[in-house]
């Protein structure tokens, strides 16, 4: 593809889209901000989209969108299409900022090639004033930046909306002074992480207290993504259950509910651009007032859709809602097949409660039932592992009892230890042991009628070696000329690395962390904690809403 074919067909997406922002470039700073993955899955991306409207909403800065282009670098394409801007269709290094907004692990090898398609130097040491200013933001960077290092002249930790008003300031009257003068201000901002200058402390995430000082909506539609011109609302940040494997619920501890009066201004502004409402957040029930949210947004005539629900408490009255607003399918996430494993990570849900859960999806007339379920959780065995199929089996009985149509679909992954959790000491299981339950599980629930969609073995290795890696993984993500499992595989004999070490080794709790350069604000004495609760099976109750330094957040 040539760069006249790619900016023709940058302005078709662009005729598509309503709330796109063009601004010009007179006088201002001019920001590049990258999702390292195709157009369809960035603009999926709230948090992608929220960062552009902040950055829009600043007088002196113009913000302009980045994708990973189709065919570009390691996807197989005869021409590799050109790495354009979609608002100007600007090259990126024409910008004073590259800023990527980092979501997964895998991504990483598309940054990579980004940053050398951008025509861009790769490390971060051979770059200069003249060049852009690299920098790096997200869940998986707040939690563990590494691998990335080498790339990146800084990083967010935390929240965009608690840092970037310090950080525009500061680019505003420092971006035209040498990198070295503008790098050592930028390591005075809190919550930003510059390699180069040396830490006294780690670099502590920051977070927003009230949600309701800023708006966390969509600001441009398109049919072009999964959610098909959906106007997106955060309704809440964060997850109270503590749920020990998840990095959500502690990279962005503590929960935290928008208003209610918020949200339904939020909620008036986006029905004047769609019917179509979709309700965003870790822990959507767990929002105190979320059935009178909906029941007055149904009122309005909207169209609802939710992210997921908990399978305990799960409300009729939110469930007929959604399907009396047009939705024909909720995610629930059981997680393990056995009630020991559901207590060891803390997810606090029965057999039974499943169940009941099932049974009011069935009963509603909702299309699509999505169940989530992980294989490999700490201390699981064979037999636990095929207790998903039996639990899965008595949804399907329920289902098939009431006569419902409701289509069953399970998503099944393997457990990843994430850096900043209680279970980020403990390593995976082997890859044939994944392999073998996994199979297991497709085999005996396809023919009885259940979708089964599992994630691969062998990337989610990767993906649990680049969550707890160090500094070293940067040289083999860039002496990697395609992506590939032997690319990988042979980029890390060649580094004298092994993957085993990082993915599936139990790091001891005393061990320094290869992610210490960054603070979650969780105490590693809480984590440790948890570990140990997780190993009796003992739960932990609900995160209060106040009055509460257990973990160190707060």
């Amino acid at each position: 593809m040539t760069s006249w074919e790619a900016a023709k067909a940058a302005k078709r997406r662009l005729l598509r889209e309503q709330g796109t922002v063009f601004k010009d470039w007179g006088g201002k700073i001019a920001v590049a901000l990258a999702y390292p993955n195709s157009y369809h899955v960035g603009m999926s991306n709230l948090g992608f989209q929220t960062i552009y409207g902040l950055l829009n909403s600043d007088d002196q800065i113009v913000c302009e969108r980045l994708f990973y282009p189709v065919g570009a670098g390691f996807k197989p394409a005869p021409t590799p299409a050109p790495l354009i801007s979609m608002e100007s269709q600007r090259q990126p290094q024409e910008f004073g900022v590259l800023a990527f907004s980092i979501s997964y692990e895998l991504d990483y090898f598309n940054i990579v090639e980004m940053i050398r398609a951008s025509g861009i130097p790769l490390l971060a040491s051979q770059r200069d004033r003249g060049r852009p200013l690299v920098i790096g933001g997200g869940p998986c960077v707040s939690a563990n930046p590494e691998p990335l290092v080498p790339f990146f002249d800084a990083f967010v930790i935390g929240e965009g909306e608690a840092v970037l008003p310090e950080l525009v300031n500061l680019l505003t009257v420092g971006i035209a002074d040498s990198r070295g003068d503008l790098l050592e201000e930028l390591a005075k901002v809190p919550g930003v992480y510059v390699p180069t200058y040396p830490q006294t402390q780690p670099i502590l995430r920051q977070w927003v207290p009230n949600l309701d000082d800023f708006a966390t909506t969509s600001i441009i539609l398109t049919p072009d993504t999964e959610f098909d011109n959906m106007y997106l609302m955060e309704i809440a940040r964060g997850c109270g259950r503590g749920c020990r494997f998840c990095l959500a619920g502690h990279i962005f501890r503590p929960m935290r509910s928008r208003s209610f009066n918020t949200l339904l201004g939020q909620a008036e502004e986006g029905l004047l651009r769609s019917k179509r409402l979709g309700l965003v957040g870790a822990a959507i029930s767990d929002h105190p007032q979320l059935e009178e949210l909906v029941i007055k947004l149904r009122d309005r005539g909207a169209e609802l859709s939710v992210s997921s629900l908990r399978v305990k408490p799960l409300s009729t009255v939110v469930l007929k809602a959604l399907a009396e607003g047009g939705t024909r399918n909720v995610s629930l996430a059981p997680e393990a097949g056995s009630p020991r494993l559901r207590n060891l990570v803390n997810k606090g849900v029965s057999d039974d409660d499943i169940l009941r859960a099932v049974d009011a999806v069935a009963r509603i007339g909702l299309k699509q039932l999505k169940l989530y379920f992980m294989v490999g959780l700490p201390t699981e065995t064979d037999e636990e592992a095929a207790k998903i199929v039996e639990l899965v089996l008595s949804c399907k009985a329920i289902v098939d009892k009431l006569r419902a149509e409701t289509r069953m679909i399970l998503n099944i992954s393997p457990f990843v230890p994430k850096a900043g959790t209680p279970f980020q000491w403990l390593g995976m299981a082997p890859p044939e042991v994944l392999s073998k339950r996994i199979s297991y599980i497709e085999r005996s629930l396809r023919p009885k009628g259940v979708e089964v969609r599992a994630e691969s073995v062998a990337w989610s290795v990767v993906q649990g070696v680049l969550a707890r890696g160090d500094s070293r993984l940067a040289g083999v993500l860039a002496s990697m000329k395609a992506c590939s499992l032997s690319t990988w595989r042979q980029a890390l004999q060649e580094h004298q690395l092994d993957a085993e070490s990082y993915a599936r080794r139990e790091f001891p709790v005393a061990e320094k962390l290869p992610w210490a350069s960054v603070d979650s604000g969780v105490s590693l004495q809480y984590l440790g904690r948890e570990l140990k609760k997780a190993r009796r099976g003992s739960k932990t109750p609900l995160c209060p809403p106040v009055d509460c330094h257990k973990c160190g957040v707060c």
